[in-house]
């Protein structure tokens, strides 16, 4: 998967995932309508309501990106209905040929790492049968637990030739609480990336291992350190746009080549049409500014990167 995910980079160009994280709020009111007239404002009516309006933004822009990242948390808040619709948006995303991401941040020990593994990337036995759960293609996963949390997703991964995005570097302010604090005179970001690279000699694909890492685009200083670090392992970055990381922070986390890294944005993409920027798309046509957003955003990243 992890060569899909390169050669899909490539042919489209665009080193950029859309981050498919819905909230009521960005939701259009004609979707809202159509949803709770079917169902009421109900957990049913609002799994509808995510599915459509992310229905919607992949039609929009499938054609552009190479991947999505569907982020579990703003489905599950609505119990079995909204992981219904997590459902229906990774299986339509694989319909349209786009790699999913499926951002879910587990991270356990021994069997329940496995079953985590299991449930999002591999297939669960039942009796003398095996079926896939999630499916999606990576999954991203917390190392807090150390190596017994995240062999076993390497174990499923090497098995269903998927992939992993290991958190090292988060984008959020409180981040260094935790990740840079010294440990022997490092920041322990950077012990964790030194694991990540070591996890990954043993998922190795064509160019890049099945293991690879999360570094926000905030601190593109340490991007550099872990592009060194672990030269081997794709690099998913989040933190760009809403989050204030711009195209010329984002040049440390990439490989000489243009490759190495995947940038995520979300709600300046799926809410493109509340900025003032893409307001004159309208309501009525928040696909269409979802689509122009990811124009620009390629743009922006392809002049950083002299790919365009």
């Amino acid at each position: 998967m992890i060569n899909k995910l390169v050669e899909k980079i490539k042919k489209t160009n665009a080193p950029i995932v859309v981050g498919l994280d819905p909230m009521m709020k960005y939701i259009p009111e004609h979707i809202l309508k159509q949803a709770f007239d079917a169902y009421g404002e109900t957990l049913k009516g609002a799994g509808e309501a995510l599915w459509q309006y992310n229905k919607g933004i992949v039609d929009a822009v499938y054609d552009l990106i190479p991947a999505v990242k569907p982020q579990i948390a703003m489905y599950e808040q609505f119990g079995i209905e909204g992981m219904i619709a997590y459902q229906k948006t990774v299986d339509y995303c694989k319909e349209k040929g786009l790699v999913v991401i499926g951002d879910i941040k587990r991270g356990d020990i021994g069997s329940t790492s496995e079953a985590y593994a299991v449930g999002h990337l591999g297939r669960a036995q039942v009796g003398s049968h095996s079926f896939e759960g999630f499916g999606e293609d990576f999954a991203t996963v917390n190392p807090y637990l150390g190596s017994d949390g995240v062999k076993p997703f390497i174990d499923v991964c090497k098995k269903e030739k998927k992939g992993i995005f290991v958190l090292v570097k988060t984008s959020n302010p409180s981040s260094g609480e935790f990740q840079d604090r010294l440990v022997d005179g490092r920041p322990l970001y950077e012990l964790v990336g030194e694991k990540v690279a070591q996890w990954g000699e043993e998922a190795m694909g064509e160019d890049y291992s099945y293991v690879g890492a999360v570094a926000g685009a905030t601190y593109p200083e340490m991007g550099a350190v872990l592009r060194k670090i672990m030269p081997r392992s794709y690099i998913l970055v989040p933190g760009y746009g809403a989050q204030g990381g711009k195209g010329a922070d984002l040049l440390p986390f990439f490989n000489k080549d243009g490759l190495g890294a995947i940038v995520n944005s979300s709600r300046g993409i799926i809410a493109a049409y509340q900025q003032e920027k893409y307001a004159h798309f309208t309501e009525a046509n928040y696909a269409d500014a979802s689509r122009q957003a990811v124009l620009d955003m390629i743009e922006d990243i392809g002049t950083v990167l002299g790919t365009i």
